[in-house]
This record gives C-alpha cells, structure tokens and sequence, in this order.
C-alpha cells in the first residue's frame, strides 16, 4: 500500500468515525466535571446547612432554657427553603416540633411532624416523626389515632421503644393487659444486660395494680 492510500485510508476512518469519538470525548469531559460540580454542590449545601441548624440548636442556649420562638421559626424556614434536599432541613422539623410541644402548642408540633412520615430522608427520621406525633396525638386525646401510627413492622433497633410507647398509650386507654404485653415485649427486645430502668418501674406498677 502505498503511503497515498494509507493517508486515504485514514482519512476515511476519521470521517468514519472521528466525530462520534470526538462527541464521546467531549462528553464524558462535561459528565466529569458536570459530577464534580454536582459534589462540590452538595457539600456547599450540607455544610451550610449544617452551620444554621448548629444556629438553631443553640437557640436553646438562653437562661431560661426557652429558645426564642421568633429565631427558631426564622432558622428553621431557612433551612426548609435554602437546603430543603439535605437531613437538616427534617432534623429542624423536628426540633421546632419539639419547641412547639414544649410551648403546649400541639396542632403547631403536629403539623411539623405529619410531613416526615410521608418522606423521611431515612429511616431513623420517620421513626422519631412517628413515635413523636404518636405522643403528641395522645396529648390532643386522639390515643387510638396515636395508636395506629404505631402498628406495623418496626426496625429491630426501635421496637424497644415504640413497644414501650405502645403500652403507655394503652395505660391511657385503661388496657391494662395489652399494656403489659406491649411492655414485656419491649423487655424482650433489650439484651439481658441491658437496664430497662423505667419500663421495669411500669411493668411493677402494674403488676402493683393487679395485686
């Protein structure tokens, strides 16, 4: 072959397959850097969220221990409306749900809570949205509505706690023997080693009320 047609032949090629190579190339350029932007983003949004959710914890730093209702609501709708994609924006949830119950404002704390059952960023957030709002329905008197919230398969490392939570609202309920099962159960649950402290008080008391 003489070196006419070699340069013929790559010429061929190129046009052949020149530009799908070169727009290959030219993408995979933009999805680095593209994903990159995309990190770096993400990181710029989890540390400034961290930042006003640090702020808003500290909020509770005051003599009385009473956070200014004022700065909590200002920080919290910060972090909804500025990192809404990151954990901070649904811890805030339910810190100004805490705030709200401590005040006695229950429908505010409610309606705070209600949002992280439907899309919890993970699975520990819906948990404590759960067995929060549960608390706070039997504080409004809806206890076989709190009740409800808490059926269902729970995670291992919460049926402990949403056991125990299970028996007080039917101590509430006047269910003495469903209170109890729920209670050994939570029991069961812990390793043996484990201090069960208070729920052993509750199981005594109402072994004391059979008595």
């Amino acid at each position: 072959m003489t070196e006419e047609e070699q340069v013929a032949q790559i010429k061929d090629w190129w046009l052949r397959n020149g530009k799908p190579l070169l727009t290959g190339g030219v993408l995979a350029v933009v999805l680095v850097f593209g994903w990159q932007a995309w990190n770096s983003y993400q990181t710029r949004q989890a540390q400034g969220a961290s930042v006003v959710y640090q702020q808003l914890l500290e909020t509770s730093l005051t003599p009385s221990g009473q956070p200014d209702a004022g700065k909590v609501a200002e920080l919290a709708t910060k972090l909804k409306t500025e990192f809404g994609g990151t954990h901070y924006a649904q811890y805030a949830s339910l810190f100004v749900a805490k705030v709200a119950v401590e005040s006695g404002k229950l429908d505010d704390a409610a309606a705070e809570l209600k949002p992280l059952l439907d899309k919890p960023v993970d699975a520990t957030v819906g948990e404590l949205a759960r067995q929060r709002l549960a608390r706070v329905l039997a504080a409004q008197g809806k206890i076989e509505d709190g009740l409800k919230l808490l059926d269902g398969d729970v995670d291992s490392a919460w049926l402990a706690s949403r056991e125990e939570l299970k028996g007080d609202l039917l101590v509430q309920l006047g269910r003495t023997d469903d209170a109890h099962a729920a209670y050994l159960k939570a029991k069961g649950s812990l390793a043996e080693d484990a201090a069960v402290g208070g729920l052993q008080m509750k199981l005594d008391d109402l072994a004391k009320g059979d008595a």
